[in-house]
């Protein structure tokens, strides 16, 4: 059983940064796609960004492009999200996935 922990939210200003990580546990992490997903208060949950098995690959949504990379350390077994210029549109929940694995997500605020 694969375990996700995510760590690194907080309560940020517009403009700020904010760097996630989520360690995995119990599984080849090296073999998994990883990606972060968001839900913010009373919307559904949104695809935020993905990287392939070896880290050669990413993809992210429109509206983070250009502002969050993505990234993994397969040594560390730990996939991390660094997020610039933050926007209050960006208050979230972030949740690390793994194939059918989620972590427990981190709260991520972004004030204006």
């Amino acid at each position: 059983q694969v375990q996700l922990v995510e760590s690194g939210g907080g309560l940020v200003q517009a403009g700020g940064s904010l760097r996630l990580s989520c360690a995995a546990s119990g599984g080849t992490f090296s073999s998994y796609s990883m990606g972060w997903f968001r839900q913010a208060s009373g919307k559904e949950l949104e695809f935020v960004a993905t990287i392939n098995w070896s880290g050669d690959s990413t993809d992210y949504a429109d509206s983070v492009l250009g502002r969050f990379t993505i990234s993994r350390d397969n040594t560390a077994s730990t996939v991390y999200l660094q997020m610039n210029s933050l926007k209050p549109e960006d208050t979230a929940v972030y949740y690390c996935n793994a194939n059918l694995y989620w972590g427990q997500g981190t709260q991520v605020t972004v004030s204006s």
